[in-house]
């Protein structure tokens, strides 16, 4: 098997004639995962407690307990989700030219783990973004680094089933994290601060697994390799395959209306009460955690940009059922389902594709110019759909959020990103 801290010559390259196989391991058997992914999965699960307790009743505590309007919302949402675009490539360039992907990541996970506590403290939209703001700092500092370290701990041929397993993993804690707050919120008096101090408590306890059981050598470039630089990490975009894929997740993440306005779409389309609505992220989570590896695996044989086409798909539909499903019983389990399965086909799937088009020593920076123009496009998403819903109401806005995502994935279709992707 192929681990970050045993790099001392590139991998080869891999064709689909000649899939990569482990070192030690014969071509019918798969290579069993290395520890480092296995163990970031667990620090991911616990963070990810953490994090979706505050997701799930977010979007309620801001518009219900705050009395946030739609653009509001969708201000924040935006700045949740597209701070950390800020700051993603210094993570991936600074990991990649310390050779410290670990320390980088630990960085992110405690400043977001800082957070927590902080939402017991302010109340006001200024104050509440600036939180935001810094918890996605964080997001933005950690993502890059720990990706690098799961694609550079797999063997190339296997690098969906390895995301496949992390993003399992880490969508475990998504299931638990929602759970927790809707007891949390039926049991306790002042529910919204004890949610949060609750997730501080969680996220102290991911970064702790983090120090104590993710190996944390210093890795190094190969011999003449091309030195890690800023200007190198920019300049990966000359590189056409990830020019590619790059353009593809900026132009699908413009169309992509983010979760608590999903959330918000099926609440009102179903009625589902107050009380009910931090149980909605589980369905999302569970569809997620049940159908990454299955995707991941899938990608690894079939091509993972198709798998990550057929994704938005999944979401086009999603958006469909939103709009024509009315009050139809099965209409919560379909969308949830769909929506799990879009993560699923997109989250993970993406990493692996953009790892085989950088070279390992710019691992990190490779894959953070990808997250960055996805993280870019969907703040600009949430801006632009808070809006409209504002101006025009939540069914226009989704139906040209629909329209746009149908050409967005048609010109998609046409990019080729190569044989790797």
């Amino acid at each position: 098997m192929y681990v970050a801290d045993s790099r001392g010559t590139p991998a080869p390259a891999v064709t689909p004639e000649s899939p990569a196989v482990a070192p030690g391991t014969s071509p019918g058997r798969r290579a069993a995962l290395a520890p480092t992914v296995l163990a970031l999965g667990t620090v991911s699960l616990i963070t990810d407690v953490s994090s979706e307790m505050v997701t799930a009743v977010l979007p309620l505590y801001l518009v219900a307990g705050l009395g946030l309007s739609p653009l509001g919302f969708g201000l924040l949402d935006g700045l949740y989700n597209g701070v950390s675009a800020l700051v993603r490539l210094t993570g991936g360039h600074l990991g990649d030219r310390l050779g410290r992907h670990k320390a980088l990541a630990g960085i992110g996970y405690g400043l977001s783990a800082l957070c927590k506590p902080l939402l017991l403290l302010v109340h006001t939209l200024p104050a509440i973004g600036a939180v935001l703001a810094l918890d996605r700092t964080g997001k933005g500092l950690r993502t890059a680094p720990r990706d690098a370290l799961i694609s550079l701990s797999a063997a190339p041929a296997d690098r969906g089933r390895a995301f496949g397993v992390h993003r399992a993993m880490d969508t475990a804690g998504a299931l638990i994290g929602p759970i927790l707050a809707f007891l949390i919120l039926r049991g306790a008096a002042d529910g919204y601060d004890a949610v949060f101090t609750v997730s501080a408590c969680v996220a102290a306890l991911g970064v702790l697994v983090l120090v104590l059981f993710v190996p944390g050598r210093r890795t190094t470039a190969a011999p003449g390799a091309e030195p890690v630089s800023l200007r190198a990490s920019v300049g990966l975009l000359r590189r056409r395959d990830l020019r590619r894929i790059s353009l593809c997740a900026l132009l699908l993440g413009l169309c992509t209306v983010s979760d608590g306005f999903v959330f918000l779409l099926l609440q009102r389309a179903t009625g589902i009460a107050d009380r009910w609505f931090a149980l909605l992220p589980l369905g999302t989570a569970a569809a997620f955690f049940l159908l990454a590896l299955p995707l991941g695996r899938l990608a690894d044989r079939i091509g993972r940009r198709r798998v990550f086409l057929g994704g938005h798909l999944a979401l086009l539909l999603l958006y469909g059922l939103l709009l024509v499903g009315g009050q139809h019983p099965a209409l919560p389990y379909a969308v949830l389902l769909l929506h799990g399965g879009f993560y699923a086909a997109t989250d993970g799937v993406l990493m692996a594709a953009a790892a085989g088009t950088v070279p390992e020593e710019h691992r990190g920076a490779g894959l953070a110019l990808v997250q960055t123009g996805q993280a870019l496009a969907r703040f600009a998403a949430s801006l632009g759909f808070g809006a409209v819903w504002t101006v025009w109401g939540p069914r226009p806005a989704l139906a040209v959020a629909a329209a746009l995502l149908a050409v967005a994935a048609a010109l998609c279709v046409r990019l080729r990103p190569g044989a790797d992707a």
